[in-house]
């Protein structure tokens, strides 16, 4: 028997935004609503904004929780300033990634840290932060039903969101706990798509007005599909394809968010992965040639098959064909050529610097 699909506090704006349906991760989310080369444009140039209700939360508080989140996440929780937000992966002990998280420090607001964690991980990421909690005067609380999650994001994001919002929006990288369309909210100066703009989370009940007061500011909704584009061209990592838990952090090009001396839990096998160097490395190409790469395409160097497609699209920026794969180490280079096997056609690629689009 198929598991029913979830639906977000959004589903029936999703419905009268003329959006078209699909199951993700166990949730029925919008794919599109115009189209998804429309709406990454109007990111790239504007504003648009994402429903990530979907995304899970994990609370931590008590006289340990800075401790705990220190021996949970890979970067350095000692960092984290009050307000402040950080990048970091949760690790197994043999250095696999279960998930890539970002983490805000709340000055006790709801919890002393708030953790978000991707929608099809968010039950086995609890459970790991449950497993690491013992020994610790700590609690961890599941709190995504608690609330819904608005990404807008674009060049003019900023100023839609600061035109509802009771008092100045928080910089880049931090937090600030304000009014915005009249619901109290958690604004994080953070998002998916390499454009400058701010992540909202609200109470369930108070998400469908915050979307319709965005909206009527001229804000473009988006889909999962402008979503993947414009998270691919700046090659930002989906969990699932990028990574996870047969890959680790160093192999994943992620190395600069793990900070073994901190101890976490898998940091001595991510340790001996920096020191010692991995046999395949998380690399971004462009093809050179027509095409469009996808998911699982070969990736050739002559013909021997040195490497595999994790995420691969039509660029609407830069009109081409563009990816990321694990290739060999000594391939991984930028300047690099290759080939790609789409639909059993060889297209030239190149290897390329991160990220492909830096903006304008």
């Amino acid at each position: 028997m198929t598991a029913e699909l979830r639906r977000t506090p959004l589903y029936d704006e999703h419905v009268a935004a003329g959006g078209r349906l699909v199951p993700f991760a166990g949730w029925e989310m919008p794919v599109q609503y115009e189209g998804v080369a429309a709406e990454h444009a109007a990111v790239r140039e504007r504003a648009g904004m994402f429903d990530v209700s979907h995304m899970g939360q994990i609370g931590t508080r008590g006289p340990d929780a800075a401790a705990f989140l220190q021996h949970v996440v890979s970067n350095d929780v000692d960092k984290l300033a009050p307000g402040g937000a950080q990048y970091s992966c949760l690790c197994a002990d043999d250095g696999g990634i279960v998930d890539d998280l970002f983490s805000y420090e709340l000055e006790g607001w709801i919890a002393d840290y708030l953790t978000v964690s991707n929608a099809a991980n968010h039950e086995t990421d609890l459970a790991r932060f449950r497993e690491l909690a013992v020994g610790f005067d700590v609690e961890v609380v599941d709190l995504a039903p608690d609330f819904a999650m608005l990404a807008v994001q674009g060049p003019e994001a900023r100023a839609a969101v600061a035109g509802l919002a009771s008092s100045d929006l928080p910089p880049r990288m931090r937090t600030a706990t304000l009014a915005v369309a009249g619901a109290e909210a958690l604004v994080c100066g953070t998002g998916y798509t390499g454009e400058d703009g701010v992540e909202i989370m609200v109470a369930p009940e108070d998400a469908p007005a915050l979307w319709r007061a965005l909206l009527a500011s001229g804000v473009t909704p988006c889909g999962l599909g402008a979503r993947d584009t414009l998270r691919l061209e700046v090659c930002f990592h989906l969990h699932g394809n990028d990574m996870g838990p047969d890959r680790n952090p160093i192999e994943a090009g992620l190395g600069w968010c793990c900070k073994e001396e901190t101890g976490f839990a898998g940091s001595e096998a991510v340790a001996a992965a920096r020191a010692e160097g991995t046999a395949e490395r998380l690399a971004a190409f462009v093809i050179t040639d027509r095409g469009i790469p996808r998911e699982g395409n070969p990736i050739l160097d002559g013909e021997d098959r040195v490497g595999t497609v994790t995420s691969g699209t039509f660029s609407p920026s830069l009109g081409i064909g563009i990816g990321m794969g694990y290739v060999r180490s000594d391939l991984a280079e930028p300047g690099t050529a290759v080939a790609i096997d789409v639909r059993g056609r060889r297209r030239e690629a190149e290897i390329r610097s991160k990220p492909l689009y830096a903006g304008n």
